[in-house]
């Protein structure tokens, strides 16, 4: 028995309305894409453009250069340890690998900076000169720097060298994490998509809102209220 037909059915026409609208929003009708993906991308581009950090982490890694360290790296297998080694060895540093471990020395300042030109490449999208340098998918290669600051500070850590540990998680956390994650995607300024980003949260906003006065409506034009 519906108590109220008119509130009813206003919260009815404004429910079929909302996934009239989700249905539109899940189409690939903002440039090719879902409204979903596109803010994500968005969003994903505003946060590149802020996460540059190379510089600072290449100011903590040119302060040790001549400053030579040993350490042991734990890779995941041997192949692993095998290409560890060999992009050592390409960087101009010594590496040796003895089943999945690899036994590095070095200039801790050069070998930190040749992984920041690395990550610097990566994080404007120009991958190719990697993997023409180490010979295997640029991916892979800052997937081996970055175990190597993991497992590298480990060590250092392990044996109380933690200023030296710190700079790894730096360079590791400041620089090779962030040129991984967003390689592929074009960095933008957030004052240059200011509409945009305001327009989608108050469009979430008022989405949300549609959908909870939808349902209030329904249910207080069916009778059923909430009473204190």
């Amino acid at each position: 028995m519906i108590y109220n037909k008119k509130e009813f059915s206003l919260g009815l026409v404004l429910f079929a309305g909302f996934w009239v609208v989700f249905v539109v929003l899940m189409s690939p009708v903002f440039a090719g894409q879902n409204l979903l993906d596109y803010m994500d991308n968005l969003f994903n581009s505003i946060s590149k453009h802020s996460a540059y950090y190379i510089p600072a982490a290449r100011d903590r890694a040119t302060a040790h250069i001549g400053r030579e360290i040993s350490f042991t790296v734990k890779a995941k297998d041997e192949d692993q340890a095998a290409r560890i080694a060999r992009n050592f060895v390409t960087i101009g540093e010594q590496a040796m690998a003895v089943g999945n471990s690899v036994k590095i020395t070095g200039d801790m300042g050069r070998m930190l900076t040749a992984m920041l030109e690395d990550a610097t490449l990566m994080y404007h999208n120009n991958g190719a000169p990697i993997a023409q340098k180490y010979g295997t998918h640029e991916r892979l290669v800052l997937y081996d720097w970055w175990t190597v600051l993991k497992r590298g500070q480990d060590d250092l850590n392990h044996r109380e060298l933690f200023a030296e540990g710190k700079v790894f998680f730096t360079v590791m956390s400041r620089a090779i994490e962030p040129a991984f994650n967003f390689y592929g995607i074009e960095a933008q300024p957030i004052q240059s998509n200011i509409l945009i980003v305001v327009l989608s949260l108050a469009g979430y906003v008022f989405y949300t809102l549609w959908f909870g006065f939808s349902i209030l409506f329904m249910f207080e034009g069916w009778g059923i209220k909430l009473e204190h």
